[in-house]
């Protein structure tokens, strides 16, 4: 198995992440135990110590799919907050859950549905809350 790079999660995002997988059951979330374990072994820092560089819940976010060298502008989002889905990505979409805590530059393997794994590297974080003093978001 590839080494996955560390991961930081504000401690206000873990909680809700924790409460909305806890809701979730598998059949409405396949890789839920992926998101999952991302959490068991996340760095877990109060959201007034969050780096400016790692990716958030609601971040905007420019990232690379390594195998096809798509690249994307896209705002990471609990799955009540992506409406339209214009510019939004769902933390319970398999390349959401894989964005989540990594920080500019970082690449990621993040299983796909139907098999294999989808590489995904970090770009730039082009807006994080807790960087603009949004803690309560």
């Amino acid at each position: 198995m590839e080494i996955q790079p560390p991961i930081t999660i504000s401690s206000m995002d873990a909680a809700r992440l924790e409460k909305m997988l806890d809701s979730l059951s598998d059949s409405e979330m396949p890789n839920k135990d992926d998101l999952q374990a991302e959490l068991d072994r996340a760095n877990i820092v109060a959201p007034e110590e969050m780096p400016g560089d790692i990716v958030t819940m609601n971040s905007t976010v420019n990232f690379r799919i390594e195998s096809s060298s798509s690249e994307f502008a896209l705002t990471l989002v609990y799955p009540h907050d992506i409406g339209d889905g214009k510019g939004k990505i769902s933390v319970l979409a398999p390349v959401g859950s894989a964005l989540l805590g990594l920080r500019e530059g970082s690449e990621i393997s993040w299983p796909k549905p139907g098999g294999g794994l989808l590489k995904v590297r970090i770009l730039k974080v082009v807006y994080q809350p807790e960087r603009s003093g949004d803690f309560q978001r």
